[in-house]
């Protein structure tokens, strides 16, 4: 019976435990567990039967591909790996690692990676390698690195052209230096040497992150991990130098490169000829050109239209023109722009009948080389050639050559010079010739109108504006303001500036400031503060001395508390306050109403390190006492009183009196000390105080209470005056 026992349970232990631990591995796992829906179930028993017919690699990665559910390709594949006959190949496990991958479970990718890693199959380096590029093309680096990882620690060699596909990735999707730098270590740590490409990624990778010193300095150790520099090499670096304002440098590099004798390609020339035309390297620019021409490398329209500003812009008038005629037997049209670089040329050298005649010679179509001919016309004096040259364009209007701006360059001349006569002629045969003036034309005459003091006529002008609903530009805008505001005209500027801010014009300063002086010495504060508001909506800045015209017009009202609101508004716009914006402020606090406010501000004045004048800091210690608010100030009070050393004895005396009277005999007793210590004694009324404070009871407890007391007034007062 015994034996019958022990056999019955060696049976057990080696035929039916195992099976349960298989079964549990096959199954338990959270990976494995049964799926909780019949068609889940369903799906998974077709497979396996299907696969029970015929288990081959080939067919095994053509169920996992038909499967829907990762988890469920997963519990495939582990059901198969249980199988006495292992098929797994390099396929099977790459297609269920892209199934993973596709739902971002990379617990489960690192375990299959793991055991893929050790498959000993001349195949399997170049699935890795495969593996990898796929993955960094889907932009999934961290997978990536993952394979890389595994393929390491197993001793596997990747290829470096793979390990390149994850660091271009990197950069072409800027993910930063610090996972550029995991990703190059963790390459290097592979066993993979990097080559001329890798260089390049880790140089693009180090400029792209504003380490451009550390990128030549990678450079300079090229040779030595046995890699020469090439055109792409040479383009980074150089693109990154220009960028950062260090072109001397980039030319140094690139007489290098040509020592070299390292051949730039076309994205080499793209991309470094705009670079130095930009920074007028024009030795540079015409190698460039030259070897270009050399190699047959064909410019595109933006490479012929930098070289020619560049030329341009160096006087090489010649070379330009050259350059526009090989441009135009390549086959590309010149922009209009191209042609004004020409004319600006031309005219710079004072050759304005030669550069007619290249307007005439090339046939240009387009009206601005002829405006640029016009302003330079206009600019040289010679404004009669100027309107015989338009005359003679007005002749050809039936081919575009002229517009609006062309009479305005000559009409806006001659209002500079003041002759509003022919000004206005021409502004005659402008309309007769189908031309209606508009913004630029009505901001020249009214500009002019104002300089010549007949403001009535830019009154007059500006009305008829308005009636076409045009604006005037910003200076014109503030000459009439100005003009209106000298002869007293003080609703007439009201009404300009009104119509321009509507339509989101902006007034200088000295504008706005002589609007609103005019407006509260005509009594009209509260229109002057309006204004001012209007004015910083359409984006006229404010500085303090629009401010201080609001300011001086409200004290003389006795308007003390508006003064109050007007500075919440000045610290909410962000309005720069020095010294004597402070010492005007605390002037205009030192008042029954807002002594408290007043308090405020001077700590406010002294921690920015602004100290009040003479007769501000002794206006503000009177008051201080007289309203028994001198201990809120009275950290800053030294502060004052140790920076500037003029302080006398009278003062002295009625800070030390009124803090004792506050109930702040400690507080008291260093200012007595630093009069003591200059020799000064206190006088006698300062001297019964503190005599008497000696022998004081509950004064602290007294002046504790009437600070808290005066605290909640303070709060009340300020917003009060906010809500107003």
């Amino acid at each position: 019976m015994a034996l019958k026992v022990v056999s019955r349970i060696r049976f057990v232990r080696q035929h039916l435990l195992p099976a349960k631990l298989m079964y549990c591995s096959c199954s338990d796992t959270p990976s494995m567990r049964a799926p909780a829906d019949r068609g889940s179930y369903s799906e998974f028993d077709s497979a396996i039967r299907s696969l029970k017919n015929n288990l081959q690699p080939e067919r095994l990665t053509r169920v996992l591909d038909s499967t829907s559910d990762s988890s469920l390709a997963l519990r495939i594949f582990r059901w198969v790996s249980h199988q006495r006959c292992n098929i797994h190949t390099v396929d099977t496990y790459s297609c269920m690692i892209s199934k993973l991958n596709a739902v971002e479970n990379q617990d489960e990718m690192g375990s299959l990676l793991s055991e893929m890693v050790r498959l000993k199959v001349p195949a399997l380096e170049q699935a890795l390698n495969k593996l990898v590029q796929d993955l960094s093309s889907e932009n999934r680096f961290d997978e990536a690195l993952l394979v890389i990882q595994h393929a390491s620690s197993a001793k596997r060699k990747l290829s470096v052209l793979a390990c390149n596909a994850v660091l271009h990735g990197l950069v072409k999707q800027g993910k930063g230096l610090r996972l550029f730098m995991l990703a190059y270590t963790e390459i290097v740590k592979a066993g993979v040497l990097p080559d001329v490409e890798a260089l390049n990624l880790l140089i693009e990778a180090l400029c792209e992150s504003g380490h451009l010193d550390l990128a030549l300095n990678q450079f300079g150790r090229m040779s030595k991990k046995r890699c020469t520099p090439n055109s792409h090499t040479f383009e980074i670096l150089i693109t990154a130098l220009c960028s950062h304002s260090r072109a001397d440098e980039a030319v140094k590099l690139f007489d290098k490169m040509l020592q070299l004798r390292c051949t730039p390609d076309s994205s080499f020339h793209a991309q470094v000829m705009p670079l130095f035309c930009n920074s007028s390297k024009i030795k540079e620019v015409i190698a460039l050109h030259q070897m270009m021409k050399d190699a047959n490398i064909q410019l595109s329209l933006q490479l012929y239209s930098a070289l020619i500003r560049c030329l341009c812009e160096n006087q090489l008038l010649d070379d330009a023109t050259m350059v526009l005629k090989e441009m135009i037997a390549s086959g590309h049209a010149p922009t209009a722009s191209t042609y004004v670089d020409i004319i600006n040329c031309y005219c710079t050298k004072g050759k304005f009948h030669k550069a007619v005649s290249f307007l005439e010679e090339n046939d240009v179509t387009e009206s601005e080389p002829y405006n640029a001919l016009l302003t330079w016309l206009c600019k040289n004096g010679r404004l009669q050639d100027s309107v015989n040259y338009l005359e003679k364009l007005q002749k050809l209007h039936s081919r575009g050559l002229i517009d609006c701006e062309s009479w305005n360059i000559v009409i806006t001349q001659f209002c500079k010079e003041g002759n509003i006569k022919r000004a206005s002629e021409l502004i005659g045969r402008m309309v007769v010739s189908s031309f209606a003036p508009d913004e630029a034309t009505y901001s020249a005459v009214i500009s002019c109108y104002c300089r010549l003091g007949l403001y009535m006529d830019a009154l007059g002008t500006f009305r008829g504006l308005s009636v076409s609903n045009l604006s005037l530009n910003s200076e014109s805008f503030s000459q009439l303001v100005e003009v209106l505001c000298h002869t007293q005209r003080v609703q007439e500027a009201i009404e300009v500036f009104k119509y321009h801010c509507k339509r989101g014009c902006s007034l200088t300063n000295k504008s706005l400031d002589m609007l609103i002086r005019g407006s509260c010495l005509s009594g009209k504060i509260h229109e002057a503060v309006k204004l001012r508001a209007l004015a910083v909506c359409t984006g006229t800045s404010c500085t303090f001395f629009t401010y201080d015209i609001i300011i001086q017009a409200l004290l003389h009202l006795k308007k003390e508390k508006y003064v109050l609101v007007l500075f919440a508004q000045m610290l909410m716009e962000g309005c720069l306050l020095d010294g004597y914006a402070y010492n005007i402020l605390l002037r205009s606090f030192l008042t029954k109403e807002t002594i408290f406010e007043a308090a405020m501000l001077f700590n406010r004045m002294v921690n920015h390190t602004f100290v009040p004048d003479q007769e501000a800091f002794e206006l503000l210690v009177n008051d201080m006492a007289v309203f028994s608010v001198l201990n809120m100030v009275v950290q800053s009070l030294l502060k004052v009183i140790d920076t500037s050393g003029t302080v006398s004895p009278r003062i002295y005396n009625i800070i030390i009196y009124g803090l004792i009277k506050e109930g702040f005999k400690s507080e008291a007793c260093k200012f007595l000390d630093q009069m003591l210590e200059r020799g000064w004694v206190p006088d006698s009324r300062t001297h019964r105080v503190l005599v008497r404070s000696t022998g004081g009871v509950g004064a602290r407890e007294f002046g504790e209470a009437y600070q808290t007391e005066d605290d909640d007034i303070m709060s009340n007062i300020l917003l009060e005056g906010i809500e107003r």
